[in-house]
């Protein structure tokens, strides 16, 4: 019992922070929000558009989510919601149901919503944190880049105001050039005047407001509402000239309210087709928000835990799927609105959340007229920021491995859909592990002269005995690269020199799986048949407690030496 109050602050991180929370906290909370509010509503009904769903599902998955994860996350500044991937893979999960029928389609975004946030909640639960670092972050950067790329490129449909489908590149670029001679004029001049407008408002609007005179948060609260002026000015020209009878495809009527509460299907059929969208989803989901949260929480010499972020997620989802959203994540771009306008706690969220029910309150008959080629630019610009090809370069000057696997990540993202990418770019992750420690580096060492120093006999000038190699392990021991350590020193010991002595340096290893152990006590063997023995050193103490519970020491044919310098002078003769 007197653990219980540490295990509910665990899991309720709101009990710490709330503690000290005052009228200082708040008022910077409340301004991040206003802020972060007129930056999400159009991002919501954008992101709602890429994943193929009706508008108004992105502002209920940006209410109840974002007080969830205020109650349940340790992120100060972390802005939840939906975002430009999650969106993107939600709409390759659902097509490939091929459902027709809204409802249904709304049905399954809810129900991989929920199962995404009970698998991140249980992750969570099980301290399942750590599995995220198995993802190669230039990967997961390749992935982000492609989809960029893919996202964008989906959107250009509304900018023309044309019929596409697909969800590669070279489908939907095909599918465009094929219906170019149906662009639409005015959808066209709507399109690309507000995808130049947003464009200039990131780089222009704030610097020309300073100049102006406004203080910087006022120039910066501006900026922020740029795309909200974007929607305002473009719905106002579609209502006053009747564009939509000359083309303009327009969002058309926004259901007026509260989010609905709704229950996710637990039709067994359904979740065997959604299951590894879900899964997906939430690793890239978790990825992407514990990387941003990690980050703006370095910032203050904060911490984050992600054992409880999997939770703070895994809630939101959760708190998603029964009101009437969908899969949801923290977003980079509106976290670091979130941050830069000040947010103190995560209670910002739960403000930023009141804001979003006003809106879906109050502003959603605004919408009517709201032309779908003004989202569109919303989601371009804000998505290639994340295309990054840069990376492709800076992968090649550092390690050929890194860029064949970040170029083999986004030309399978572009080539096949996010789905093949992003398990693709899994699976390139964890074999790029196995391949780097399937190889270890062994060094062979000397001693550095009038020291007790060993180093690499190829860059340093050290002293080495004749009758005795002394070899540094620098990687674990496990069963992906036991017999390459094996074959490596049987291929040493066969030279001219007539060799007594061999000692294992394993200062680096920290663990000697079984399948190790075995390979070890056959080279043991093996050296003994040729009249060499086997020494270790430097053996840390955790290893050494596992290999005391084997036979291999007892039949060591050396000794275990506690440093390298008392094997050197043992052996020295």
């Amino acid at each position: 019992m007197t653990n219980f109050p540490k295990a509910l602050k665990r899991y309720l991180p709101i009990l710490t922070w709330s503690r000290d929370y005052n009228r200082d906290a708040f008022i910077s909370d409340a301004v991040a929000a206003v802020i972060v509010t007129i930056m999400l509503i159009p991002q919501s009904l954008a992101y709602a558009l890429l994943a193929g769903l009706p508008a108004e599902m992105g502002l209920y998955a940006s209410i109840l989510p974002l007080v969830a994860y205020a109650v349940f996350g340790t992120s100060r500044a972390l802005a939840v919601g939906p975002v430009a991937v999650v969106s993107l893979m939600t709409a390759a999960a659902i097509g490939n149901l091929g459902l027709t029928d809204a409802a249904s389609v709304a049905l399954a975004a809810g129900t991989l919503a929920f199962m995404s946030g009970a698998l991140l909640t249980v992750m969570g639960v099980m301290r399942l944190g750590f599995l995220a670092n198995f993802l190669s972050h230039p990967v997961i950067a390749g992935f982000i880049t492609a989809s960029g790329l893919l996202i964008a490129t989906s959107q250009l449909k509304h900018i023309f105001g044309v019929e596409t489908h697909g969800h590669t590149l070279p489908q939907i670029l095909g599918s465009l050039l094929s219906h170019l001679g149906d662009v639409s004029l005015p959808t066209l001049v709507i399109g690309v005047s507000t995808t130049a407008f947003l464009f200039w408002v990131r780089k222009g609007l704030k610097p020309m407001l300073l100049g102006f005179g406004l203080k910087p948060r006022l120039a910066d609260l501006g900026a922020k509402a740029g795309p909200v002026a974007a929607v305002a000015v473009t719905t106002l020209a579609v209502w006053g000239l009747g564009l939509q009878n000359w083309g303009v495809k327009i969002v058309g009527a926004v259901p007026q309210g509260l989010p609905p509460l709704t229950m996710p299907s637990f039709s067994p059929s359904l979740w065997s087709d959604l299951f590894v969208s879900a899964v997906l989803i939430s690793v890239i989901g978790f990825v992407e928000s514990v990387s941003v949260a990690q980050t703006l929480a370095a910032k203050k010499r904060q911490r984050i835990e992600p054992d409880q972020e999997l939770i703070g997620l895994g809630t939101s989802n959760i708190a998603a799927a029964v009101t009437g959203g969908y899969p949801v994540t923290g977003g980079f771009a509106r976290s670091v609105v979130n941050f830069d306008a000040g947010a103190e706690t995560p209670a910002a969220g739960a403000f930023t959340a009141i804001g979003i029910l006003l809106a879906a309150l109050l502003l959603t008959p605004l919408l009517y007229f709201l032309p779908k080629a003004t989202l569109a630019a919303t989601i371009i610009v804000a998505v290639l920021s994340l295309v990054d090809f840069s990376l492709l370069k800076r992968a090649w000057g550092y390690s050929k491995v890194d860029f064949a696997a970040v170029a083999a990540t986004i030309l399978l993202t572009l080539g096949f859909g996010v789905e093949i990418g992003v398990s693709a770019g899994v699976l390139i992750s964890i074999a790029l592990h196995l391949y780097a420690t399937s190889r270890p580096h062994v060094a062979e060492v000397g001693l550095v002269p009038n020291s007790q120093h060993f180093r690499n006999i190829h860059r340093h000038a050290v002293e080495t005995l004749p009758h005795v190699v002394t070899l540094r392990v620098d990687e674990s021991l496990y069963f992906a690269n036991a017999r390459f350590l094996e074959d490596y020193v049987s291929a040493r010991v066969v030279c001219d020199e007539p060799l007594s002595d061999v000692i294992l340096m394993f200062s680096a290893v920290n663990e000697v799986d079984l399948s190790a152990l075995e390979s070890l006590e056959a080279l043991n063997l093996k050296l003994k048949d040729m009249g060499i023995r086997l020494h270790l050193s430097e053996v840390k103490g955790p290893v050494m407690d596992r290999l005391k519970r084997s036979h291999f020491l007892a039949d060591l044919t050396g000794h275990v030496y506690l440093s390298q310098y008392d094997a050197w002078i043992a052996l020295k003769g």
